[in-house]
């Protein structure tokens, strides 16, 4: 059985890392400026953490193929120090590695969330509740009118408590169920959550950022291809958290500002 065991064992090693390798299952495309960043850390990651398991399953094989059915009667040697030493250096060793990869990813993890945004950012306001996004433009003034929580009411397509009534800057904010964006341009999306805990995450643009109630979390990045992709929420937020999606749709700029002006034209 010994044997047996390290033929399956080394098989299961060999055959994770060559799946993980040639990349099957892998990463959408990256349409995003910071998403080379993010694939070569993980590159970096799975190499790393990969060579470990592979090292470690292939000498649990070793071990296995040579003494898993030893019957000559010899008494079996203790390490010396017992257990204790061994589970201690592989607490250290894979720490190290953790605390290594921590470090080398916090730079990139720093470049997406800590940086500030392009003062020249397309800003959008994003709402998401059970179970729906929305998302807000400002209108022609360029200013988005003020936010009033009380005043949300699905019913009549208030989703995000707007008083055009006493509020001038509201009556031209644009507000659709889809979102799109230019380019080539940074965009600033500000993150609300009406009643409990959503995300926003889109592959394509490596990022998923957290909607918190009571909380607007900015979010900004830059779309590098045009073209249409998914958004889901990955928080479970609900019985109909599996429905809960919107699209992105990346234009050119031209297509953008008509697409724009088409939508103010429709509130």
């Amino acid at each position: 059985m010994g044997k047996l065991f390290a033929v399956v064992v080394a098989i299961i090693a060999l055959v994770s890392a060559a799946l993980f390798a040639s990349h099957i299952w892998w990463l959408p495309v990256d349409i995003s400026a910071h998403g080379h960043a993010i694939d070569r850390q993980l590159s970096e990651t799975m190499v790393t953490s990969g060579a470990l398991f592979v090292l470690s399953q292939l000498a649990l094989a070793v071990f296995a193929w040579r003494y898993g059915d030893r019957r000559d009667g010899r008494q079996v040697k203790t390490f010396p120090g017992g257990a204790t030493p061994m589970v201690v250096f592989a607490t250290v060793l894979v720490g190290a590695e953790v605390l290594a990869l921590t470090f080398v990813g916090s730079k990139v993890w720093a470049g997406i969330y800590q940086t500030a945004p392009d003062p020249n950012s397309l800003q959008i306001d994003v709402q998401a509740e059970q179970f729906a996004f929305y998302f807000r433009y400002p209108g022609a003034d360029r200013t988005f009118g003020a936010v009033h929580p009380e005043r949300i009411d699905e019913a009549s397509g208030n989703f995000f408590g707007l008083d055009p009534a006493n509020d001038s800057t509201a009556r031209d904010d644009i507000v659709v169920p889809s979102l799109a964006i230019p380019v080539n341009r940074p965009i600033l999306l500000t993150l609300r959550a009406k009643d409990v805990n959503h995300a926003f995450y889109v592959p394509e643009l490596r990022i998923q950022q957290d909607f918190v109630p009571g909380l607007v979390i900015p979010l900004h990045f830059t779309a590098t291809q045009t073209g249409k992709h998914e958004i889901v929420c990955t928080q479970l937020c609900g019985l109909g958290h599996y429905n809960m999606r919107a699209y992105v749709e990346v234009m050119s700029q031209e297509q953008f500002d008509q697409w724009l002006k088409e939508r103010a034209a429709e509130q």
